[in-house]
């Protein structure tokens, strides 16, 4: 299967970097690598499915997902975006490679596809302001040879797995390239952060509150931020409703910034749209409760649409939230104090009139005929 060379989308001109570029700085702002799903998404459930019964839901969308969530939503906001992925050679992988590559602006040249291998699929339902997930894939082969990797690159983003080390990891660290960390639920249930080797070569580290505690064997979630800043300089904790807290060791610098409340219809991918904005804010160099609060504002602005990749905002999106926030101020229906929280954003925000187009989730993909 060939792919046709990328064609970066219009994000309304919005370079959060461009004061700091320089002739000689990597291609790459961030390199990501992991694995690609077809996401496939049910909102508008009244409860969780039932053993036994049939549900209805109200809504539907599909999209890339998995490490895509990450990779569209660093794209949207302007960052030169790279991703090593396998890709199925079915109708899902070159959909979700296009889909990246044409529709997002993602430099796939360290991708693969994969012939003969089908794509992990996810099907989350929506309900109650939570997902549930059921996902079904299998390990891609070994490639040979071993790709390029890493890239050069001002950042990257791992995904921590207790007890499994990412050599590339060390690699970036080792040539100047900020490690930024997540980590999913630990399945072994240990909870130990001696696990996490790689932690040590990074700059920061965004578990959810429930991690945090379980992993720093506490019961306050800005505790466990302290505590995590004995094995990483930057501990960032998302607080679900309640916002997000960050401690900076170096410094001894703590931020916390309340959740924005939207209307929430799916939640899917918040969480790395949330690392997303954090890591765009850092690289651009803001103090650390204005990066807090761009990547929360980022994630609720996510859960407002399907799926995890192709929810997330763009800055036109940024905009035309703040515009409205602005008019609420204005009409004496928002607290002044919350919009002098996002002020720092106006000299980055495009002018009304051109928005980007964002590709949404469809119920459908559109195969074409097979000859």
């Amino acid at each position: 299967m060939t792919h046709p060379e990328p064609a970066r989308p219009d994000t309304a001109h919005t370079d959060p970097l461009a004061a700091l570029r320089a002739p000689g700085d990597p291609a790459c702002d961030v390199y990501l690598t992991g694995t690609v799903f077809l996401d496939i998404v049910f909102t508008g459930l009244d409860s969780a499915p039932v053993r036994g019964t049939e549900s209805w839901a109200r809504g539907m969308g599909s999209s890339p997902g998995g490490v895509a969530n990450m990779a569209a939503a660093l794209a949207r906001l302007g960052l030169r975006t790279s991703l090593a992925a396998a890709f199925g050679d079915d109708h899902y992988g070159e959909y979700c490679w296009d889909t990246l590559e044409q529709g997002e602006g993602i430099d796939l040249s360290y991708s693969r596809t994969v012939a003969g291998w089908h794509s992990p699929v996810t099907v989350s339902m929506a309900y109650e302001g939570e997902r549930t997930m059921v996902s079904h894939g299998h390990e891609p082969p070994p490639e040979e040879p071993a790709p390029r990797c890493p890239p050069p690159a001002r950042a990257a983003v791992a995904s921590l797995v207790p007890g499994v080390g990412a050599p590339w990891v060390g690699e970036a660290a080792r040539s100047g390239t900020r490690i930024f960390a997540d980590v999913g639920w630990d399945e072994t249930g240990r909870w130990d952060l001696a696990a996490l080797g790689d932690l040590r070569q990074c700059e920061a580290f965004l578990p959810n509150a429930e991690e945090a505690m379980r992993y720093t064997r506490t019961s306050c979630p800005r505790a466990a931020a302290h505590a995590l800043t004995e094995y990483v300089p930057l501990a960032v904790v998302t607080l679900g409703a309640e916002g997000a807290y960050a401690v900076d060791g170096r410094t001894g610098e703590t931020a916390s910034v309340p959740a924005i409340e939207v209307a929430a219809l799916d939640p899917t991918g918040a969480g790395d749209v949330f690392v997303a904005g954090f890591v765009t804010g850092t690289l651009a160099g803001w103090p650390l409760a204005d990066r807090l609060a761009f990547a929360g504002l980022t994630a609720a602005l996510s859960v407002q649409e399907f799926g995890g990749s192709l929810s997330a905002p763009g800055w036109s999106e940024v905009a035309a939230w703040w515009r409205q926030i602005q008019a609420y101020e204005e009409r004496g229906e928002q607290d002044s104090a919350a919009l002098g929280r996002y002020a720092f954003l106006e000299p980055l925000l495009p002018e009304a009139g051109r928005p980007w187009p964002l590709r949404r989730a469809v119920p459908t993909i559109g195969f074409g005929r097979i000859a």
